[in-house]
């Protein structure tokens, strides 16, 4: 990576602090700072804890619940925001009658266990209308994951939003990125995984299989390599 892409920590030491200000009062001595990293003393918190938690954090502190463990979704830069609005454009341009609402909180995993905060969630328009912090994935038919550069982006969008997506049986995920230059596209979840995935490069014409159905030029994503 060049020094204007070096992997960045989870968060500061100053947005841990105000978290451990803000959070319940009986998870504050659970809370710690290590490496960089948020981690939590004494067992992982379970999923209402997760949402004490995540519900009382300062606006510059982005968790979610992968995998029965709370972790820090880094902070849009501008390329991450140029990406999303692309995708955004061809998204109304194709299916007007879907919605592409960013940073969506979604309910993943099998059993709904999870709690992912998508950078994109596609589903008919109004959708997610009444919903709360946290909507099911039900009728939803695409997630999108835009990578950034920190340092836990392997595993949280390459390894364990898969796996919540597909339990949550969300019909495609789209992962675009930043790190390979690549548009990975997962389909056809069956029991907590994703049978079908494909990998194309930025430039590439890429199909979003149903029920999606909708066709990507990719060349412009080689304007925001970093």
């Amino acid at each position: 990576m060049t020094p204007d892409t070096e992997e960045r920590p989870q968060m500061s030491v100053e947005d841990f602090e105000e978290l451990v200000r803000r959070a319940p009062r009986e998870l504050r001595n659970r809370l710690e700072f290590l490496g960089g990293r948020l981690c939590v003393r004494h067992g992982p918190l379970d999923v209402e804890e997760f949402e004490e938690l995540e519900a009382a954090a300062p606006e510059t502190v982005r968790l979610e619940y992968i995998n029965g463990k709370v972790v820090v979704k880094a902070m849009p830069d501008g390329n991450h925001t140029s990406i999303f609005m692309w995708l955004l454009r061809q998204c109304m341009q194709q299916r007007p009658d879907l919605d592409l609402a960013p940073e969506r909180g979604v309910r993943a995993e099998t059993y709904r266990k999870g709690r992912a905060r998508t950078d994109g969630f596609l589903a008919p328009v109004d959708h997610f209308a009444g919903d709360g912090e946290w909507s099911p994935s039900d009728g939803a038919l695409m997630a999108v994951e835009i990578t950034s550069h920190d340092r836990d982006t392997d595993r949280r969008d390459r390894v364990d939003k898969p796996i919540g997506y597909a339990g949550a049986e969300i019909p495609v995920y789209l992962l675009i990125d930043r790190d390979n230059n690549t548009l990975t596209v997962f389909s056809e979840p069956k029991d907590g995984r994703y049978r079908q995935s494909s990998s194309h490069p930025w430039g590439a014409t890429v199909v979003l299989p149903s029920p999606v159905d909708i066709t990507l030029d990719t060349e412009r994503l080689k304007d925001y390599a970093d």
